[in-house]
C-alpha cells in the first residue's frame, strides 16, 4: 500500500509541475495577432456630416458634436474628426463653441482634443462682449466643463481687449480662467474719449525736428529774445533791420517824406564884353 501511494503522489506532483510550466509559457509568450484586422490601425467605419447631441436629465441639450467626417479605429477605440465643431450649452449662461481643423475622441469618450487653428467663441451677454480664444491645441473634458491648453493662446474680449499667454485653463462651472507663462494684456476702456490731435510743434518734437521759433531762439538768452530789436530781427532775414517809415498822411493814409533842408544854388554865366 505504501508503494502504491508513493506512485500516485509522484504522478500528481508531475502533473502539477507540467500545468505550471504550461501556464508560465503562455504568460511569457506575446498574444497572437488577430486575423480579423482589429490589430491594425485601420478605420472599421467612416461617417460623413454627422451630428451627435447629448441631453441632460431634463431633456435639454447639454452639448453637441458635429464634423464633416468621422473615422473610428478598433485597435485603440479612438475616433478621428475632420473639421469638428463642439458646442456646450448651459442654463442661464452663454454657449461655448469650439472649432478646429482636426479632432480626436478618446476610447471612453471622456476627452476630446482639438488641433490646428482652434477657435473658441463664447457668446456675448448683456454685461460682457463676445469672447474669442485662438490657439493650436485644446483639450476639452465635457463632463467637467473644462477647457485647457499648454500652447500659446490669444484671448480677444470685445470691444478692445487683447490678452496673450503661454497656457490656459477654463473652468466653466466655477467661472474661473487661469493663464500661465508671461501674460500680456492690452486694455482700452470702451467709454474713454478719443485722444486730441497733435499740434505741429508736438509732431516736430516727436520726429526730432525743432520748431521754427525754437530754432530761431537757439543760443539766445531770455532777456535778448524779449527786446524789440531782437523780435524784429527774428521776424526778418538775418543781418537786416526794418527801415523807419515817415508819418502817415492824414488824408491819404500813406507815409510822407520829410522836407529836405538842402539849398539849391543856381550858377549864371556873365555875358562876354
Amino acid at each position: 500500500m505504501k508503494s502504491f501511494s508513493s506512485i500516485w503522489f509522484a504522478l500528481i506532483l508531475l502533473a502539477l509541475l507540467a500545468g505550471l510550466t504550461f501556464w508560465i509559457d503562455r504568460t511569457v509568450q506575446p498574444p497572437q495577432p488577430k486575423r480579423d484586422g482589429s490589430s491594425r490601425h485601420d478605420p472599421d467605419y467612416t461617417v460623413h456630416n454627422f451630428i451627435i447631441t447629448k441631453p441632460d436629465r431634463q431633456g435639454n441639450p447639454r452639448y453637441k458634436l458635429a464634423a464633416t467626417e468621422m473615422r473610428h479605429y478598433p485597435d485603440d477605440d479612438t475616433t478621428e474628426l475632420v473639421q469638428p465643431t463642439f458646442t456646450h450649452y448651459s442654463t442661464h449662461k452663454p454657449a461655448i463653441e469650439v472649432r478646429s481643423e482636426r479632432g480626436l475622441i478618446s476610447a471612453n469618450g471622456e476627452n476630446v482634443y482639438f488641433m490646428d487653428n482652434v477657435k473658441v467663441v463664447r457668446a456675448a451677454t448683456a454685461q460682457k462682449g463676445e469672447l474669442t480664444v485662438l490657439t493650436d491645441y485644446l483639450h476639452v473634458i465635457p463632463e467637467k466643463n473644462m477647457l485647457k491648453t499648454d500652447r500659446e493662446v490669444t484671448i480677444l474680449q470685445a470691444p478692445r481687449t487683447v490678452v496673450r499667454a503661454k497656457g490656459m485653463e477654463l473652468y466653466k462651472n466655477e467661472r474661473i480662467l487661469k493663464l500661465f507663462g508671461r501674460v500680456r494684456v492690452h486694455y482700452e476702456h470702451p467709454e474713454a474719449p478719443p485722444a486730441p490731435p497733435l499740434t505741429i510743434d508736438q509732431v516736430r518734437q516727436a520726429s526730432g525736428k525743432p520748431s521754427p521759433v525754437a530754432a530761431a531762439n537757439k543760443g539766445r538768452t531770455k532777456s535778448d529774445a524779449s527786446k524789440p530789436s531782437a523780435r524784429l530781427r527774428q521776424a526778418g532775414p538775418q543781418g537786416t533791420q526794418p527801415k523807419p517809415m515817415g508819418k502817415p498822411n492824414a488824408k491819404k493814409g500813406t507815409p510822407t517824406k520829410k522836407p529836405s533842408k538842402t539849398r539849391i544854388r543856381r550858377h549864371y554865366e556873365k555875358p562876354a564884353n
